[in-house]
């Protein structure tokens, strides 16, 4: 699959770019998907959840009353479940919810990601681009320009960007991020990927496994061949 190559006027340049097969048309496993997203939400939770049992809440030292006599029934403890303000009976403890997924599984599950965004048609390719100063209405501007003003937009840099970062954190339907970063999730959670050429070029060499990333995609100039 051949993709054109904008600038950040938001128009479309005359050189185009080649996605690797083994990255961008993988045939999609929904499994994958759900057990990486599982994992990723998964360690998002804090797990400090806690409740009092009946050996921790307070006061209960004593015996309420006689056993006998009363006319009452048998209580040993007033921290006892069935009182109110007793121990709660087996209670939420404190523990991980870390789900562990292999390398192998997690690659797939991006790379079926990808596929996905690559059959809707919704990646766009941009050429390297960095702000001098970081501005919310600079990327807005860029986002308006490529027609994505009211999308939620994954903008996937080559490396950390400060300036672009900072520019995009401020949209509530944009979400800026390295490319070597970007998890499943992210990149399903987009309606639309605007990937840099260097970022297109990591996140290629790294789920395709290649060494040198510059050998993962292929850019065509057409200038001349009009």
């Amino acid at each position: 699959m051949k993709l054109k190559i904008y600038n950040t006027d938001g128009k479309a340049t005359k050189r185009s770019v080649s996605l690797e097969p083994a990255v961008f048309a993988v045939e999609p496993n929904d499994h994958a998907i759900w057990l990486d997203v599982r994992s990723i939400q998964a360690a998002g939770r804090q797990g400090t959840h806690k409740t009092k049992e009946r050996g921790e809440v307070s006061g209960g030292g004593a015996k309420p009353w006689r056993q006998k006599g009363t006319g009452r029934a048998r209580v040993g403890t007033i921290r006892s479940p069935l009182w109110s303000g007793g121990g709660r009976v087996f209670g939420p403890r404190p523990h991980k919810y870390s789900v562990s997924v292999n390398r192998q599984t997690k690659r797939l599950a991006r790379r079926s990601a990808l596929s996905y965004k690559a059959q809707a048609e919704a990646i766009r390719v941009l050429e390297n681009f960095s702000f001098d100063a970081p501005k919310t209405r600079d990327m807005a501007t860029l986002l308006g320009a490529l027609d994505l003003t009211d999308r939620k937009v994954l903008v996937m840099t080559g490396s950390h960007d400060a300036n672009v970062y900072k520019s995009g954190r401020n949209l509530p339907k944009v979400n800026v991020i390295e490319a070597a970063s970007a998890s499943t999730l992210d990149v399903l959670s987009a309606d639309v990927l605007v990937i840099q050429e260097d970022a297109l070029e990591a996140i290629t060499g790294l789920l395709q496994g290649t060494a040198g990333a510059s050998e993962a995609t292929e850019v065509v100039d057409t200038t001349n061949e009009d």
